[in-house]
């Protein structure tokens, strides 16, 4: 396979020869191994953990990396911020370069596979087999997420999925209940849409263009796929796949959908959502704290619609270990991922970060109960938890979904045709993925 194109070419000359030079932890094949006679060493040890998270997160991490230094006191953790993911993700890449990484890192759900097919992160699997860990307590799609070539490369961490946000107050006022499926939504926007002198000036619902995340599970939803099944061409242009933007196309045009796309979009639909003039956005699960704590209406939480079938998509990022470490600074990477991952933290990390619970045990724990009746929206996304699904792993993706990002922006700002469009981008989106043999 050829090399990336988010490495750059002094990191790409040099990763091969980092790798053949880190000694302990790794085989002849550059596969990492859990050294036995590690676990139990209580020699003194500092690792880094390079990371994302925003202030609102940092009472959060804090409490973590205190409560692992209690059970694991030779191990000092140095959470490092790095800025956000892309910017978190360009320091990796020196890093590599430079055979100078952090033990443990953040990384964002859709770059996983381009990092760990490169030979950046450990498998976690020796690891896992060693200290038996009951992967069956992660939902399925979100531990999928961070695993690539059927290695397990990282764990769930600060995770979320698009769902509706809705204005409860007036649903229940206007005697209707956010569509389940797509066949609903036709009498959902008939109802809840409204408008004067034959303007919009409520709209049923929000779709956010600026990021294909949020429109991925629409088109799966609707029997498409984004690639063939080889993974080696497109198939946004196929009819399966352009099932759902042809509807977004007839909602938008018949005044009652809003997609928002361009420069402020997201506080913009947001606003919007909170002065009345949306009805139920689609958004992170994230920011569900933010319009709790700003609407002057009831908020509700609705599972995205679904058709052919129903998922929304992981969000967020998990926690990995870079492969270059040596073998003792990779046994205390793995005790910081396995603590920051478990159970017995779960509730209490995801309410503290505002991100969703990741462990079955933990949310129908006790804590767990008392968890839901603190945030009883988040329901309609663990009834649904089994359908929290992976984006699409591909090392490419984050450069080819760029390609129907710009058709999403075409319609949403110049109400251009998207079919002819999604054409011109399946041929784009060809040329990038014949660099990935």
């Amino acid at each position: 396979m050829k090399m990336k194109k988010w490495m750059t070419a002094m990191a790409a000359g040099t990763l091969a020869a980092s790798l053949a030079a880190c000694s302990g932890g790794t085989t002849t094949e550059g596969t990492a191994q859990a050294d036995d006679g590690l676990k139990d060493d209580t020699t003194p040890v500092t690792i880094q953990y390079w990371h994302s998270h925003a202030e609102a997160q940092m009472e959060g991490l804090n409490y973590m990396v205190a409560e692992f230094s209690k059970k694991y006191p030779h191990i000092t953790v140095e959470p490092v911020f790095q800025g956000a993911y892309a910017e978190l993700h360009k320091k990796l890449q020196a890093a590599v370069a430079a055979g100078d990484v952090p033990a443990v890192t953040n990384v964002e759900v859709s770059s996983l596979p381009n990092f760990a097919n490169s030979g950046v992160f450990a498998d976690l699997t020796p690891w896992i087999q060693r200290d038996k860990v009951q992967l069956d307590d992660f939902s399925k799609g979100m531990l999928q997420a961070y695993a690539y070539n059927n290695k397990q490369y990282g764990f769930p961490l600060i995770v979320s999925t698009s769902v509706f946000v809705y204005n409860k107050t007036l649903l229940d006022q206007l005697g209707v209940q956010p569509p389940q499926t797509w066949s609903d939504i036709d009498a959902f926007n008939e109802k809840v849409t409204q408008k004067e002198n034959g303007k919009t000036v409520r709209y049923a619902f929000s779709v956010p263009g600026w990021d294909t995340w949020y429109y991925d599970p629409w088109l799966v939803n609707g029997g498409g796929t984004i690639l063939t099944s080889d993974m080696k061409k497109s198939a946004v242009e196929t009819p399966e796949s352009l099932r759902y933007i042809e509807k977004f196309y007839k909602w938008k045009n018949e005044g009652h959908m809003h997609i928002g796309y361009g420069k402020g979009a997201s506080d913009n639909m947001r606003q919007m959502f909170l002065n009345g003039q949306i009805a139920m956005v689609q958004h992170t699960s994230a920011m569900l704290k933010m319009y709790r704590e700003n609407a002057g209406f009831e908020v509700g939480v609705s599972f995205l619609p679904g058709d052919k079938q129903r998922t929304s998509n992981i969000g967020g990022a998990g926690i990995v270990m870079m492969e270059q470490e040596d073998a003792k600074k990779k046994e205390a990477a793995w005790k910081f991922i396995e603590f920051m991952t478990s159970s017995e933290h779960n509730i209490k990390w995801a309410e503290s970060v505002g991100y969703l619970p990741t462990r079955k045990s933990a949310i129908s724990s006790n804590e767990g109960s008392e968890y839901f009746k603190r945030w009883p929206q988040y329901k309609a996304v663990f009834d649904n938890f089994d359908s929290v699904t992976p984006r699409l792993q591909h090392p490419a993706y984050p450069e080819f979904s760029k390609q129907y990002l710009e058709v999403m922006g075409k319609m949403a700002l110049n109400n251009e045709d998207p079919v002819p469009l999604m054409k011109e981008a399946a041929n784009k989106i060809n040329d990038i993925l014949a660099d990935f043999e």
